[in-house]
């Protein structure tokens, strides 16, 4: 039973306004001889019936036509994807073609996708199969990901599987992606979902996705259920790991989260297979929030990575795609904390990846008692950075052949004298807080 369903999309041309584009979208239902239908059943009615959560007309329409209301849909659209045909048929090099994308879904994951929770409960009262799953996800994986808790509660109440796994290997728990979905996750765990188990490709465990979404009512929740804190990713990765890795988010969520896992034992210098560490991932995202608590609770500012890439080259190679995150505050917390400097011969290539951040430049270079100022460096700033920056890199160049001031030098015996515990001692001095903050490479915007 085929039918045809035209929906409209935005479709922009040569020097034109967007205009109203038609798509046909065909909805089909696949039979076989044990489930026939009346002829003329009305595909599309019922298809829209389950979208648009038509109670009355779905009872009009199961009643009259669908009483097998596990029928398939096959939902093919004008959109065209690659796949692959059988070693079988065409030997070991395979072959793609191009074809219409297709979509294979049932009544029950329609109305589960879209929250319908009185026509799901009028499915399942017909026998509605919560587990049926034919384009690789079930209903219960559709309610999770749309967070409609009113449908997790149904389904579970039918004896869905709460671990039941999609096709892409992930179970209704690792589609708890949002805020909005903690009432699902508590459910689940309360039907019997396994906290600890693993997505197939990836090898992450719920934890692992509560990090990666920065969800810390769900870490909390999993974490009383027993998750495994240091539970390791097929990457090696541990939730710190994963949450590390995150751009930093708005409000304090992701700190309290950092501060959870920490509680409860997470390891600090955990390495993932690329041995880098929880602060090489927080620095590469230039997370200064993350970077500080990491520091504060043992975190390793000179470890290496299998390339001997540190915290402080990550944070470097980044940010110039992190401007807005300001990632000087990640560099002035390593050097405070005892990171070693960059090879005086390296600054060049601090210059050609740094030079529209002049703080960088500023705490970096001030993080030494001396360092010659080559005639290379000018080069390596382009002529419009230099212009937008212009106060910065006149004062940066005119030291060039000069020796530091005393101020200067008094600043750096000092920090060398504290080391790696700058940011503690130097808050205690009997100074007035501009002086810390010079002490602690504060940039001025000039150099002196």
């Amino acid at each position: 039973m085929d039918e045809d369903l035209h929906t409209h999309r935005g479709s922009t041309g040569m020097g034109e306004l967007p205009g109203p584009v038609t798509e046909k979208i065909q909805i089909s239902l696949k039979l076989d001889s044990e489930h026939p239908l009346t002829p003329h059943a009305p595909a599309t009615k019922y298809y829209m019936a389950l979208v648009m959560g038509d109670l009355r007309s779905l009872q009009v329409l199961t009643d009259r036509y669908y009483q097998d209301v596990n029928l398939v849909f096959e939902i093919s659209k004008n959109e065209l994807e690659w796949q692959v045909k059988s070693q079988a048929s065409y030997g070991l090099s395979g072959l793609w073609s191009l074809e219409y994308k297709r979509e294979l879904t049932t009544s029950l994951c329609l109305a589960a996708r879209h929250g319908h929770a009185a026509c799901l409960r009028h499915l399942l009262r017909q026998q509605a199969d919560p587990n049926l799953a034919p384009g690789g996800r079930g209903p219960l994986h559709e309610a999770c990901l749309g967070a409609h808790t009113d449908c997790v509660v149904l389904l579970l109440e039918h004896k869905a599987d709460p671990n039941l796994r999609s096709d892409e290997g992930l179970a209704p728990l690792h589609l708890c992606t949002t805020q909005d979905s903690l009432g699902c996750a508590k459910l689940l765990l309360r039907h019997g979902a396994t906290v600890n188990l693993t997505t197939e490709d990836s090898g992450e465990t719920a934890l692992h996705v509560a990090a990666r979404h920065c969800l810390c009512d769900h870490a909390r929740l999993y974490l009383h259920h027993g998750a495994h804190i240091d539970a390791h990713s097929a990457q090696e990765e541990t939730a710190l790991g994963v949450l590390c890795g995150q751009a930093p988010s708005t409000g304090e969520g992701c700190l309290q989260l950092c501060q959870l896992l920490a509680a409860h034992g997470a390891s600090i210098n955990t390495l993932d297979e690329t041995q880098r560490s929880p602060l090489h991932k927080a620095c590469g995202a230039a997370n200064a929030t993350l970077v500080r608590f990491l520091l504060q609770h043992g975190a390793d500012v000179n470890a290496l990575d299998y390339g001997g890439v540190s915290p402080l080259c990550c944070v470097l190679q980044s940010a110039a795609f992190k401007r807005e995150l300001q990632p000087h505050l990640t560099v002035q917390l390593l050097l405070n904390h005892g990171s070693r400097k960059i090879w005086p011969p390296a600054f060049t290539k601090v210059l050609n990846s740094c030079a529209s951040i002049p703080e960088i430049i500023e705490v970096l270079f001030n993080s030494y008692t001396q360092i010659p100022v080559s005639e290379k460096w000018a080069e390596a700033v382009p002529e419009e950075v230099f212009q937008h920056h212009q106060p910065f890199y006149e004062s940066f160049f005119r030291l060039a052949g000069t020796v530091r001031c005393l101020q200067h030098l008094c600043r750096s015996a000092i920090r060398e004298k504290f080391g790696s515990k700058c940011h503690c001692l130097i808050p205690l001095l009997p100074v007035p807080k501009t002086l810390h903050d010079y002490l602690l490479l504060e940039p001025e915007g000039v150099m002196l």
